[in-house]
């Protein structure tokens, strides 16, 4: 079949990065062009000495770009600066974004969040990127909004509970835990390895951004704390809500949901997933818990945040945009040790 020729912009942070590792896999891709503005002129390779073996472009900055038989660009820019972007794009180009700018429908809810957002006009043209739970809208979407990490290690475990009436969507609490490599590439004292390591800290106590993802998807307010802990990548959400049923009418309700799905896998009764167990990988691993306390349940759910929570899951949703098996370039399995 004729190949999918794509761009890369934001090619030098880590999801660009890491959407890289995975589409030189990808059989049906064509990398064109790597965009990234600080670094242009540059070889990848001086970034990323991992990628000698991959042939690909060198860095260029976005108006030396000729978009002549361009397929689908990825954006790996931070939120704001992708709004921007984007809204320069040719209006042939499929985009998946993997900022902010576009996951919430209610421009309102992301400008009180994030702040301004300079391309409104473009919010009816993207889908939410959830692949699992959204896939009618990501076919036909010209934009689409891959999800933030946290929410997805969330949502997936959490939506079809809440569609099923299996919780009290009235009583969430998320605790979620993510690797460093979720706050980006950019020098920042608290993020060294003699300040981050040994330790772990949660932030964002009077409200982080992704909480308002979890809420517009979930129609109800949660709680929501995020920590980082001392570890390059993975997230850990515990969850703990209040059941409407029994603990085995719930877990039924996800193992259903999830039995013909290939990158979300509820694990047999009574085993606890752990971030080992996705590391590099586009896979989540969930389970479901008796609570401590009488009609109450935890969730743990854990997966991979630059891959599941951000590039992997930006390629699966590649791949059901343009027909393609949603498995293609995604199978690994975790590394270990």
């Amino acid at each position: 079949m004729k190949k999918i020729k794509c761009i890369v912009i934001g090619a030098s942070g880590y999801t660009g990065a890491e959407l890289l590792r995975l589409l030189v896999l990808h059989p049906h891709v064509e990398i064109v062009d790597l965009v990234a503005e600080s670094n242009a002129g540059k070889e990848i390779t001086e970034l990323y000495p991992s990628f000698y073996a991959a042939n690909l472009p060198a860095l260029k900055k976005l108006d030396e770009v000729s978009f002549e038989g361009i397929d689908v660009a990825f954006c790996c820019l931070p939120h704001a600066t992708s709004q921007e972007v984007i809204a320069k794009l040719p209006r042939n180009l499929r985009v998946i974004d993997l900022s902010a700018d576009f996951r919430l429908s209610d421009t309102a809810l992301y400008e009180k969040w994030y702040g301004p957002h300079q391309a409104k006009h473009l919010q009816s043209e993207a889908a939410y990127g959830l692949t699992e739970l959204n896939r009618d809208k990501i076919e036909m979407a010209r934009i689409i909004a891959c999800p933030g990490c946290y929410p997805t290690s969330a949502l997936l475990p959490l939506i079809p509970l809440a569609e099923a009436g299996a919780i009290d969507k009235s009583n969430i609490f998320i605790d979620s835990k993510s690797g460093i490599t979720g706050a980006g590439r950019s020098v920042k004292v608290n993020l060294l390895m003699s300040e981050a390591n040994e330790g772990v800290g949660a932030y964002a106590l009077n409200g982080h951004r992704h909480a308002a993802e979890i809420i517009e998807n979930l129609g109800v307010n949660v709680s929501f704390v995020p920590h980082l802990i001392p570890m390059n990548r993975g997230i850990i959400s515990t969850i703990y809500v209040k059941l409407n049923g029994t603990v085995e009418a719930a877990r039924k309700v996800l193992v259903d949901k999830y039995a013909d799905e290939e990158f979300v896998k509820v694990l047999p009764e009574g085993v606890a997933p752990s971030t080992h167990q996705v590391r590099g990988t586009n896979y989540c691993f969930m389970n479901i818990f008796a609570g401590q306390l009488e009609g109450y349940a935890t969730i743990v759910s854990v997966i991979d945040n630059l891959c599941k929570g951000s590039s992997g899951q930006a390629i699966q949703n590649m791949n059901l945009a343009f027909g393609l098996d949603e498995k293609i370039a995604l199978q690994q399995t975790a590394l270990f040790p």
